[in-house]
């Protein structure tokens, strides 16, 4: 079986007959049904669009613009209720008075930048961590219009506020409103999502107080790694 790691900047081929997933398929499954989306952050969108497409044989289905935010998006369905949300800057809207979110700004090449945890009763989610020390900001709504005019809304905590270098989650709450995956671009599968940091220990302390079982190792920088299985085989994004 193909797999392909994928780094910031290049794409290695190797083989290998599995992908093993940490803490085990039970810690795995339970792990990834909490998994709303993954946020691949680039600098350029339809380079973003176009890297994807070649790594995984799927192209994203435009999602749509982010008013005010500067932003734009394109989904590929990772399961029936978990997607890859590809962002860049929106070249038709004018500059932002601050900066994009996830760090787009000072992207040179595409790399996962955050991911979001499914959650409800979002104000009571974010007093319960205060009393952890964790502090998730305000809670927010968004909306976006898909170009076929269909509005989407959800709820959510400030993806802004950076927990743990974006290894700790935000939350979001779709509502009444369909989940994105469902007209998301179909064929791939989201197959196991770990994590990389100097001080893992904090990290995964941080992550059960929240009951979030991500797994992290240890490594010289930041990191949130996501295993996909693709139409093109086994792909690891970084």
């Amino acid at each position: 079986m193909r797999m392909i790691r994928v780094g910031l900047s290049s794409a290695v081929v190797l083989l290998a007959a599995a992908v093993p997933i940490p803490g085990g398929a039970e810690a795995a499954g339970d792990l990834l049904s909490r998994v709303d989306h993954v946020v691949y952050a680039t600098p350029d969108l339809q380079a973003g669009i176009d890297g994807a497409a070649r790594l995984l044989g799927i192209r994203a289905t435009p999602g749509g613009r982010h008013p005010g935010r500067g932003t734009r998006n394109a989904l590929i369905a990772l399961g029936p209720a978990s997607y890859l949300e590809i962002i860049g800057p929106d070249p038709e809207q004018p500059k932002p008075s601050g900066p994009r979110p996830f760090g787009i700004d000072d992207l040179t090449a595409p790399r996962i930048a955050a991911w979001a945890a499914k959650g409800t009763e979002l104000e009571r989610l974010v007093a319960d961590a205060k009393v952890h020390g964790i502090s998730f900001g305000e809670v927010a709504a968004g909306s976006r219009q898909r170009p076929d005019g269909v509005v989407l809304s959800w709820r959510y905590t400030n993806p802004q506020t950076v927990i743990a270098d974006g290894v700790v989650p935000f939350f979001i709450d779709w509502g009444a409103t369909p989940h994105p995956s469902r007209t998301a671009a179909q064929g791939a599968a989201l197959l196991a999502l770990r994590a990389e940091h100097p001080d893992p220990n904090r990290v995964r302390r941080t992550l059960q107080a929240i009951d979030i079982d991500l797994p992290v190792g240890q490594a010289s920088r930041p990191a949130l790694i996501a295993t996909i299985d693709s139409p093109r085989g086994r792909v690891v994004l970084r």
